[in-house]
């Protein structure tokens, strides 16, 4: 491990104590934060999956979307949108502004800080793919998720 990795995780657990988050509350950190335990898995992600640079794609449709819409997309299109510690605006959460490792697999503050296993979901399932490739979704949308495609 390299001093970077142990500095920010200090400073995310120092943020996440700062902004009134218990230790024990797991929180976002972007896949930045997974990389230097996890390059291969990155690289490949951040390669091949369509949906790690899937942001870009909304950004495109923001003039003919209204601003309710375009808020709607950010739903499957950042990390962690309506949650405590995810996505709030390109220029706030950057970090967060695309669907990273930890949309199925959960927040990673815990993980990244222990590298305990346990901390992080890691058997993913079908259902970790509905929340955004619902039935509804892939009608509206013609998509279809593809476990594991392109992800590692």
């Amino acid at each position: 491990m390299n001093k970077f990795f142990y500095i920010c995780c200090a400073v995310m657990i120092g943020l996440a104590y700062a902004s009134g988050l218990s230790a024990e509350e797991k929180t976002y950190v972007g896949s930045e934060a997974c990389k230097d335990c996890h390059e291969q898995q990155y690289n490949n992600f951040m390669n091949f999956s369509k949906k790690a640079h899937s942001f870009d794609n909304i950004k495109k449709m923001e003039k003919k979307l209204s601003p309710e819409e375009y808020q709607n997309c950010f739903e499957c299109h950042t990390t962690g949108y309506n949650q405590k510690s995810g996505f709030v605006s390109e220029e706030k959460t950057p970090e967060l502004k695309n669907p990273g490792c930890e949309v199925c697999h959960g927040p990673g503050s815990l993980h990244a800080a222990s590298e305990d296993p346990g901390e992080i979901v890691r058997k993913v399932t079908i259902e970790n793919c509905n929340t955004c490739h619902s039935k509804d979704r892939i009608e509206a949308f013609d998509f279809k998720p593809l476990l594991f495609g392109g992800a590692h």
